[in-house]
């Protein structure tokens, strides 16, 4: 998603009231994403966990949906590393591109850092200080797009599935051998990003933009692969890697796709991972 420049006599102000419950949107998004999987990712945990034919990596997705119980029980976060947030949002054309928008949407993460609770994950690049609330320079990371309503919606992403995505910036001659590198993606990360992982693969554009690509395709639903994310799919499970890393059919629970037109002269691949734990929620705005 690209940063939407909005201009405009018919754009509304955000004023206090607009901000609260942008702020209260944010955080309530937020907590719902680490607190309950989307339907479409459990149910595929549980169709893998049925297929599954190795009785530990059996018992390790029975874990994970155990997990998955306990915390909507408990009204906790699925996991310890409640990651980084990375927010979308669709903006109407009568909602103001401002900077009081994008003060709300922080507002809202240190809301939610306080309340849900999440851990305090951002942190300088170069003297490491941790800012405590998960905002800072460049922090929540907000991608902005033109919609009917003002929707925001969130996928967390944690460290041990992030530091394992790669990208590469392939020649056209090259295509053949976007199955391979994802692959050798997965079979690099091993075991570290807690697999079964999902997969987001981006396809073309240009070298940033390949990669906001493989992240917004982990808000793809999960419920059906076409033919080639289906191929990508069981090339990735062949590796044997399992849950946890552990062995097992399932290292990967699906693979989505997102593509983008490219320069004739090359052919960008980006995969970004994800853990079983595959967070993401929207919400509309009341406004």
């Amino acid at each position: 998603m690209q940063p939407l420049v909005r201009t405009g006599m018919n754009a509304k102000a955000i004023d206090q009231v607009r901000y609260n419950s942008i702020v209260k949107a944010t955080s309530d998004v937020i907590r719902q994403a680490q607190i309950f999987l989307p339907a479409d990712v459990k149910s595929a945990i549980y169709r893998a966990m049925e297929r599954e034919t190795s009785p530990v990596a059996k018992s390790e997705l029975r874990n994970i949906l155990d997990n998955l119980s306990r915390a909507e029980e408990m009204q906790l976060p699925i996991c310890q590393d409640t990651g980084v947030p990375v927010i979308y949002l669709t903006l109407p054309p009568d909602i103001s591109y401002c900077t009081e928008l994008f003060d709300a949407i922080r507002d809202g993460v240190r809301k939610a850092t306080k309340e849900v609770p999440l851990r305090p994950n951002v942190v300088d690049p170069i003297s490491r200080e941790n800012t405590g609330d998960n905002t800072g320079t460049g922090m929540p990371s907000i991608h902005v797009r033109p919609g009917c309503q003002l929707t925001i919606t969130v996928l967390p992403k944690g460290a041990g599935a992030e530091n394992m995505s790669r990208i590469a910036m392939l020649l056209p001659s090259e295509k053949a051998s976007i199955p391979k590198f994802i692959t050798e993606t997965m079979l690099i990360a091993g075991g570290r990003p807690c697999p079964p992982v999902f997969l987001g693969v981006g396809i073309g554009g240009t070298f940033d933009q390949v990669a906001s690509l493989a992240k917004e395709a982990l808000l793809l639903p999960v419920d059906t692969m076409d033919p080639y994310e289906q191929e990508l799919c069981d090339t990735v499970n062949k590796l044997g890697i399992g849950p946890m890393g552990l062995g097992g059919d399932t290292t990967a629970v699906a693979v989505k796709v997102k593509r983008a037109c490219c320069h004739t002269a090359s052919l960008p691949v980006a995969v970004n991972v994800q853990c079983w734990a595959s967070r993401r929620a929207s919400v509309v705005v009341p406004l």
